[in-house]
Parts: structure tokens; sequence; C-alpha cells
């Protein structure tokens, strides 16, 4: 390297590491945004997070205001989101890659990249939204695309098992596409520090619904479903959470074995509704061991699905369990896992006043109205009911998670993912100018 190019790099490398790097802070640009938070905190980050989740079916950005509160925790704020479907082509690529029956290498590689390239456009779509340009954002947090989850409880039984996780869509993709700092591959660190590796939205599920006099469960259903415990008045420390099993995921496939692929969800619940549920099943499914085990722990499609699917669709036939009966059936798995949970795990200790749902899982209506039902006494609402878009909440954690990973702040909560302690999380990838210190 020349001396000039050496010096120049040199530089550059100083601007990342040292305060005062960031030429929109020099230069006081807002952006559009106030230029202090309430209360007089210092002018709020404006971060993307990008989430594809266990679904499949899309990718959400979620564009916040997050707001510096040192020492405490900051506060967030939503300013706009999107949501883009992935259309059936890429799907059909997409998909084959969850199951290491079909997995190709050479396609995970072209994903890898193609993955981040849809992220990268998604995000500037959702900048667009809020009347922003792609330089206005201070950064950029992506979940990823999760293609294999390998717990530790499930890779104990395996010969030569190490727990690990993959999520494709690099972010060195993303920064260059989009010149903007990106940070990615959360998960791996907490996996490094003996945890699951999930959930990881506790912490912001603790900052967006913890309250002083109620014990409330955040209930996520999305393709696997998952629940963050926040006692009345509990501290970041006390909040645990776990996978409670399979949320949409075998729902969706069940309305594309019925439908041959003509379908690929219940809508609003309304194939469920019509069903019958065949009791039985559902009680000798709820026998494995997975939905036994203490929390913390977590699953993805390597028990919940594809793959899978057919045992729990061949078992279903041979009961002459089919058509909506089969959707019903599968969407009452989904209930009774998570309420397994509940009556375990939290109501004995804590009680339990509210459950707050999120995900795809809350347009569901059948879905929702079987856990109230199920929960009389307790109040059962939506994210929307606390002013927060259900699709949007995962997007915001990441977000979120990004935020804390420049800022040197741990994100995982060891209660909730079994980590031997808290750590900072994710992978760095600069965009064309500095990062703000």
């Amino acid at each position: 390297m020349r001396q000039a190019e050496s010096a120049a790099f040199s530089a550059r490398m100083r601007a990342w590491l040292l305060p005062g790097g960031s030429r929109r802070q020099a230069s006081g640009e807002k952006c559009g945004k106030p230029s202090k938070a309430p209360g007089g905190d210092p002018r709020p980050w404006l971060v993307a997070g990008v989430m594809s989740g266990t679904s499949g079916d899309g990718v959400t950005v979620a564009l916040v205001d997050l707001y510096p509160r040192e020492p405490d925790w900051p506060a967030i704020a939503l300013r706009a989101h999107v949501t883009i479907p992935y259309d059936p082509a890429f799907k059909s690529r997409l998909f084959p890659l969850f199951d290491p029956q079909t997995a190709r290498l050479d396609e995970v590689c072209r994903l890898n990249v193609a993955l981040a390239e849809k992220f990268a456009e998604a995000v500037e779509a959702c900048a667009r939204q809020a009347g922003l340009s792609l330089s206005d954002l201070d950064l950029i947090g992506s979940h990823g695309q999760t293609i294999c989850h390998l717990p530790p409880q499930a890779e104990r039984k395996v010969a030569g098992g190490v727990p690990s996780t993959l999520q494709i869509g690099d972010v060195s993709v993303l920064a260059e596409r989009t010149g903007v700092t990106a940070v990615g591959n959360f998960r791996l660190r907490d996996m490094a520090a003996g945890g699951e590796g999930a959930p990881l939205v506790p912490i912001c599920d603790w900052l967006l619904f913890r309250s002083p006099g109620k014990t409330r469960i955040v209930q996520n259903i999305g393709g696997i479903a998952n629940m963050t415990v926040l006692p009345r008045g509990a501290g970041l420390d006390e909040v645990f959470a776990c996978d409670t099993g399979p949320g949409n995921m075998l729902i969706d496939e069940a309305v594309r074995s019925i439908t041959h692929g003509l379908e690929e969800f219940d809508r609003d619940g309304q194939r469920a509704k019509r069903g019958t549920v065949d009791h039985e099943l559902v009680a000798m499914w709820l026998q494995d061991p997975f939905f036994h085990a203490p929390p913390p722990k977590s699953t993805g499609r390597e028990l919940f699905g594809r793959q899978h699917a057919p045992r729990y669709f061949a078992e279903a036939r041979a009961r002459g369990v089919q058509g909506d009966d089969l959707v019903a059936t599968v969407t009452e798995l989904t209930v009774q896992s998570i309420l397994l949970h509940y009556r375990r795990d939290v109501i004995p200790r804590y009680g339990l006043d509210e459950v707050i749902i999120g995900g795809g899982g809350a347009r569901n209506a059948t879905l929702v109205e079987r856990l109230a039902q199920e929960l009389a006494g307790v109040r059962v609402s939506t994210h929307e009911a606390h002013g927060i878009p259900s699709e949007a909440k995962e997007a915001m954690a990441f977000a979120l998670l990004a935020y804390l990973t420049l800022t040197g702040r741990p994100g995982n909560v060891p209660k909730a993912t079994g980590a031997k302690k808290p750590v900072v999380l994710g992978a760095v990838a600069p965009g064309v100018e500095p990062c703000r210190p």
C-alpha cells in the first residue's frame, strides 16, 4: 500500500474508533429529527431494524428513534415500518435451504448475498416511506434469515454435536449497498457464551411492556412461538423467556398441504374455526420432550418445520383427521403448547395479569380467541393495543440490539438464553462513513 493510501486508511480507522468521527454529528445535521430528545437528552439515533423470520414469508424493516438516556436504557420510538413479501420464485429457492436434505451449498452461498440485496432494498423503501434517504440513517441492525439452528439441548444428543446457528443475508453486502454501518450475526455470540442464541427479543420486550403492577407475558407467534415473562416490577435481570414450540409453522404447512400449495396460511384463522380439533392427538403430540424441558430453551424448523410436518400429518390421517380438521388440530397444538408453559413456569410463581400477543399469529383470530378462552381472568391483547404494530416489534428489537452493540452494551438476557454472562452481540460491517460514537 502506498504511503498516502496508508495514511488515509489509518485516518479513516481513527475516525471509526475515536469520538467525534461522525461527519453528521460534527455538522449538526438533524435529518428531520429533533436535536434533543424529550427531557433534554442527546439527539436520537435513527436505526433501521431488519427481520426475516422463521416463516420465511418476507422481510420487515422498522425505522426507530433511539433516545440515549445514559446510564439508563434508551427510549425507543417507532418512526415507520414496511413488510415486503418474497415472491414465489424466491421462496422456491429459499425454502429448500431450511432442510438439510435439500439445502445445496452453492445456493446457501448465493442466497447469502441475494437476501442481503433484498434487505437493502427494503431498508431504502422504509426510509423513503418516512421521507428520508439512506444517508439519514445512523445504523442498521439485521437479524438475517435463519436457515439452521442447532441449540445445545438438541446437540447434546448428537455424536459430534456442536451448538450452532446460521443466519444468511450478509451485513457486508447490506452495508455496501446502503452505505450505512450494519450489525448482524447476533445469535452466535450468545451461543459462544453458552446460551441458546434465542430468544434475543426480551430486552426490547422489557423496555416496551414492563409494568410496575402487572405480570405480563409478551407472546410472539411467528413461525416459532416464544414467550417473554415480565414479572410485575421486574428489573432486566428478573426477566426470563423461551421458545414454547410451533407458532404458525405447522399451521402454514397444513394449509399448504390440504390446498396443494394454492394457499400459504390460514387467513384470519377461518379454516381452524370451521374444523374440529382432535384433542387426543394434540395430547399425544404434547408428549414431545421439547415441551417438557424447562427454560431456557430454543427450537426451530429442525423440530417443527417442513421436514417434520409430514410425520404430524401422517399421524393425523391415520386417525381420520384431514382438511380443516387438520388445520384446527395443529392450531390447537400451538395453543396448548403455549399454555403448558404458562401453567408450569409462570402462573404458580408470579401469577398472570396480561398476555400481549405479537407476530403473524396475532392476525389469526381463532388462535387468539382460543388463548383468551383458556386464560379466563387474564387480559389477552395484541401489540397494537399498546401502540406497537405486531409485525414491526421484532425488527424494532434488532434495531435496538444494533445500537447496544455499537455503544458497547450487552444485548442478551442470560435468564432468557441460558448464557453464562451478558455479552455484546453481533458483527459490524462499516458503512461509507464512520458511525456515531
